[in-house]
C-alpha cells in the first residue's frame, strides 16, 4: 500500500515540515494546519489529568472511625487497616470489604417446649462485636454471621428449657441467658467475635395458656381476699365480744358499787335514826322500806306503766274491777 505524507502547512500555505506518513486514500497528501496543534495539546493534558485523578482514587482511601477494611492483593488476604487515610497499589491491591467494631445486636426468637408440654416463644437478644485482633477470622470464616450465630442460640435454649417447667422458665430466665452466653463464648471466639451479653427479654406461652394462668392467679387472689375478709370479720367479732364483756364487767362493777353505796347509806341512816329517836333498828328499817315503796309507786305513775297480774285469775279480777268502775261512773252521771 502506498504511503502519503502528513504535512504541516502554515498560514501562507507553505509546507513547514513533514510530520509523518499515513496510508493514501486519495491523490492528495494529508495536510494539517498549524492552528490545530494547540487543541491537540489540550486533549493530551485532559487525558493526563484524568489519568492522574483516577490513579489517586485508586491509590488513596479513607477508613472511618470504629471501622476496619480488609485489603487483598491478587485475591489473597494482605492486611487489615483501621481508621485514617491509607494508600494501596492501584490495580493490584483491592478493598475486599469492611467491618464495624461497634457492638451489634441480634434478636433471635426461639420456639421450644417446656417439661410440662407447654410451647413457648423466647426472644433472646445477643450483643456481640468483632474482635479487633481477629478481624480476618470474622470476615473469612462465616458466610452469614447472624444465621450461624443464631443457630448456636437455638441449640443452647432448646437444650435447657425442655428440662424446666413453665413456672421455672419464668423464674430462671436469667439462668437461661447466662447459659446462652456461656455456650456462645466457647464457640464464637474461633470466628473472631466477642459476646458482650445475652438477654432473655420475654417469655410468651400460647394465648390459651396465658389465659389459664391469669384465671389461676385471679382465683388465687379472690380466695386470698375472701380469707382476709373472713379474718377481718373474725377480728371484728372478737373485738365486739371483748368490748361487750368489758362493758358488762364494768356495768356489774357499777351496780355492785351502787348497791354497796346504798347499803352503806341505809346502814348509816338506820344507825343515826336509831341513835336520835331510840327506836329499834328493825323498826327504823321498816320505815325506810315503806318510804322507798312510796317513791317507787310515784315513779311508776309518772312513767304511765300499767301492771297486770301474771296469773289468769288476776286478769279476770282486773276486768271485773274495770267494769265496776265504768258502771259506777255512769250511775253518777
Amino acid at each position: 500500500m502506498e504511503k502519503c505524507a502528513k504535512l504541516l502547512v502554515g498560514d501562507n500555505n507553505q509546507v513547514q515540515s513533514v510530520i509523518g506518513e499515513i496510508p493514501c486514500t486519495s491523490a492528495s497528501p494529508t495536510v494539517i494546519h498549524d492552528y490545530a496543534i494547540p487543541y491537540m495539546n489540550y486533549i493530551w493534558w485532559a487525558v493526563a489529568i484524568i489519568t492522574v485523578i483516577t490513579l489517586l482514587f485508586k491509590t488513596l482511601y479513607v477508613v472511618k472511625q470504629q471501622r476496619v477494611k480488609v485489603i487483598e492483593r491478587f485475591g489473597k488476604f494482605k492486611k487489615i487497616v483501621s481508621a485514617g487515610l491509607h494508600f494501596k497499589v492501584p490495580f493490584i491491591d483491592r478493598i475486599a470489604g469492611d467491618m464495624t467494631l461497634k457492638v451489634n445486636q441480634l434478636t433471635i426468637t426461639v420456639e421450644t417446649k417446656t417439661k410440662d408440654n407447654v410451647f413457648v416463644q423466647i426472644p433472646v437478644v445477643v450483643q456481640l462485636r468483632v474482635n479487633p485482633d481477629k478481624v480476618n477470622d470474622a470476615f473469612y470464616k462465616l458466610v452469614d454471621d447472624e444465621k450461624q450465630i443464631g443457630a448456636y442460640v437455638f441449640d443452647a435454649v432448646r437444650a435447657q428449657v425442655p428440662t424446666m417447667v413453665l413456672d421455672d422458665v419464668f423464674e430462671k430466665k436469667n439462668d437461661i441467658a447466662t447459659n446462652v452466653k456461656k455456650e456462645l463464648d466457647a464457640v464464637v471466639d474461633e470466628y473472631g467475635y466477642i459476646i458482650v451479653g445475652a438477654l432473655v427479654t420475654d417469655i410468651s406461652p400460647d394465648a390459651q395458656v396465658r389465659q389459664a394462668m391469669n384465671e389461676i392467679q385471679t382465683q388465687t387472689r379472690l380466695r386470698a381476699a375472701v380469707e382476709q375478709k373472713a379474718e377481718a370479720d373474725k377480728m371484728v367479732s372478737i373485738k365486739h365480744a371483748e368490748a361487750e364483756s368489758e362493758s358488762k364487767k364494768l356495768q356489774g362493777e357499777g351496780i355492785a358499787n351502787q348497791r354497796k353505796a346504798i347499803i352503806e347509806g341505809l346502814k348509816s341512816s338506820v344507825k343515826d335514826l336509831s341513835d336520835a329517836t331510840g327506836i329499834k333498828s328493825d323498826e327504823v328499817m321498816q320505815t325506810i322500806m315503806l318510804t322507798q315503796y312510796f317513791d317507787t309507786l310515784k315513779e311508776m305513775g309518772a312513767s304511765k306503766v300499767i301492771l297486770l297480774p301474771s296469773n289468769p285469775g288476776g286478769v279476770a279480777d282486773l276486768g271485773a274491777e274495770i267494769r265496776k268502775a265504768i258502771i259506777g261512773a255512769n250511775e253518777t252521771k
